[in-house]
């Protein structure tokens, strides 16, 4: 098999499960969670990296912002035998009282976005596997850390985010939006593969509060800045038992 055009990876180069944040540079940070690592390719904003945790060899995978170039990553990472993966990111939250810098596991992802109806109608659900939501929910539970079990909805438009679509999302019970599940659950389903997602909270939309900018390290709180590291640790012990 070629080698993959964007992740830059050949067959046999990585592990049967990856992590997968958005921002590159949370694949260091990941990285430095785990025994050891070493960096396999960087490309755009593709960094991929092999670590062991706790004697689990796996990927770490950044996968951009968005659906279009989280796919490609899917796409990319299955290809060279890629069986499992963990999305590893931040969101923001849609009901009161979710806190920034709390955590939420999805068990679904609402289809505001286009990549995803590339390969199938919106009707098809955008569901996590049932294995991967379990293990990071167990984490969760035997850490004593306390997560949002719930629907998330995935948008394509950062800025064209409405009140009116805020209210919905509201309204229909939505934990928090992002902007890459949606495609890596449906395309892992419809792949035979395994997906799950753990995200940590940087803005609550309903309450107007909204994360900065710059690095992680300056746009986060601290409560977030920490718990971004908690989600990494359940990410990691979750990967231990698939």
């Amino acid at each position: 098999m070629a080698t993959q055009p964007h992740l830059l990876v050949d067959d046999g180069d990585l592990t049967d499960i990856a992590l997968i944040p958005g921002d590159p540079g949370r694949v260091d940070r990941i990285a430095d969670h785990c025994d050891e690592s070493e960096t396999i390719a960087q490309n755009r904003e593709y960094k991929v990296v092999n670590a062991t945790y706790e004697g689990r060899e796996l990927t770490i995978c950044s996968t951009g912002i968005g659906c279009p170039s989280a796919a490609i990553a899917i796409e990319e990472l299955a290809n060279v035998g890629v069986e499992t993966f963990i999305r590893v990111g931040t969101t923001g939250a849609l009901q009161s009282g979710i806190e920034i810098g709390d955590m939420i596991v999805a068990t679904g992802a609402a289809k505001n976005e286009g990549t995803s109806k590339r390969y199938e109608a919106a009707e098809y659900p955008a569901v996590p596997d049932y294995d991967v939501l379990s293990a990071l929910a167990d984490a969760a539970e035997a850490n004593d850390e306390d997560v949002h079990v719930g629907p998330i909805a995935s948008d394509d438009a950062y800025y064209a985010e409405t009140d009116a679509a805020v209210d919905d999302w509201e309204a229909a019970g939505m934990l928090a939006v992002e902007m890459e599940a949606a495609a890596v659950f449906s395309l892992t389903r419809r792949k035979g593969l395994r997906a799950g997602a753990i995200c940590t909270v940087d803005g609550n939309l309903v309450e107007g509060t909204q994360k900065g900018t710059a690095t992680e390290d300056d746009e986060l709180p601290e409560k977030a800045k920490n718990n971004v590291g908690r989600a990494i640790d359940l990410s990691l012990e979750a990967a231990t038992h698939l």
